[in-house]
């Protein structure tokens, strides 16, 4: 069961992979505008979900409120924060801090009580990780290092704002393993909710411009957004949240090699040493699994 979980984590990192390429395909859209779309469609999917088995939204929506305070501020708070970064710095080094959040699930997972199950943390898990965030810095600058300037703080302390949401909201799902996966959809409901106030407050409307971009917003809902959440929400209940921490580096990875294989970049001996590197933290932190231990 434990390492079912795990994998159905790794296929939630590989469906949030395929976000960069739908998102060429979108063009330029407002980013609070993009979740919200996306949000609003996963949500709609969701209810028609279990309209189709019989059950009512409400009874999804009675969570208790540390749940729900969980929920939107993983959600939500963690994409506002993201966005908030990227604008007010330049974006290589507010998403170099951003993936900073793999790790602190890693470190995180060691806060939680020993009936969570979640184990020893190990020197592989640690190294794994930290190769893993080795390999990610240099997909993300391009090997050409990063120059942070005082004057863009602000942004950097969102990315680091949103790592630590998402890191948190992943290692305290544990504690509402409990709680049916179901729940998700209630938090992209509200999610969407806030995503469209924040949008309507904060950026221009822009619609797609074509039928394609229309159809990737819905794959993004479907998708990234849609059951990549609920898959990652059942592997940080019940997987190795050291393994699927660690792999999560596996995203950026897999991300560039789909505009690659598209054509929307080119391939590098910088982005080989970097797949070489984040695909060797990802086995070394794995280990035990692999060995069938633990």
């Amino acid at each position: 069961l434990r390492t079912r979980a795990t994998l159905t984590g790794l296929l939630a990192i590989l469906i949030w992979s395929t976000l960069a390429i739908l998102g060429v395909i979108i063009g330029d859209m407002p980013p609070l505008q993009l979740v919200a779309m996306a949000f609003s469609a996963v949500f709609v999917m969701t209810v028609v979900i279990w309209a189709v088995r019989g059950e009512t939204p409400w009874q999804h929506f009675r969570q208790p409120a540390r749940a729900w305070a969980l929920g939107i501020g993983g959600l939500f708070g963690y994409h506002l924060l993201y966005f908030i970064g990227i604008q007010n710095a330049p974006p290589a080094d507010a998403n170099l801090i951003n993936y900073l959040w793999p790790v602190l699930i890693v470190l995180f997972s060691t806060l939680l009580p020993a009936h969570a199950g979640v184990g020893a943390l190990r020197w592989f898990h640690i190294a794994g990780a930290g190769l893993g965030f080795l390999g990610t810095g240099l997909i993300v600058t391009g090997g050409t290092g990063l120059a942070f300037n005082p004057d863009h703080l602000p942004g950097y302390a969102a990315a680091v704002a949103a790592a630590l949401a998402w890191s948190s909201y992943s290692v305290l799902s544990r504690r509402f393993a409990h709680i049916s996966t179901n729940a998700v959809g209630s938090f992209c409901g509200a999610t969407a909710l806030l995503a469209w106030l924040a949008h309507l407050a904060l950026e221009t409307t822009v619609w797609p411009a074509t039928p394609g971009g229309w159809l990737a917003v819905l794959a993004i809902g479907l998708g990234p957004v849609g059951s990549a959440f609920f898959l990652w929400d059942h592997a940080v209940k019940q997987g190795d949240l050291r393994v699927v921490g660690a792999s999560a580096y596996a995203a950026p990875m897999l991300s560039t090699l789909l505009l690659v294989v598209f054509g929307f970049t080119d391939p590098t001996w910088t982005l080989a040493i970097a797949c070489a590197l984040i695909a060797g933290g990802g086995l070394l932190a794995a280990r035990d699994m692999i060995a069938g231990r633990g």
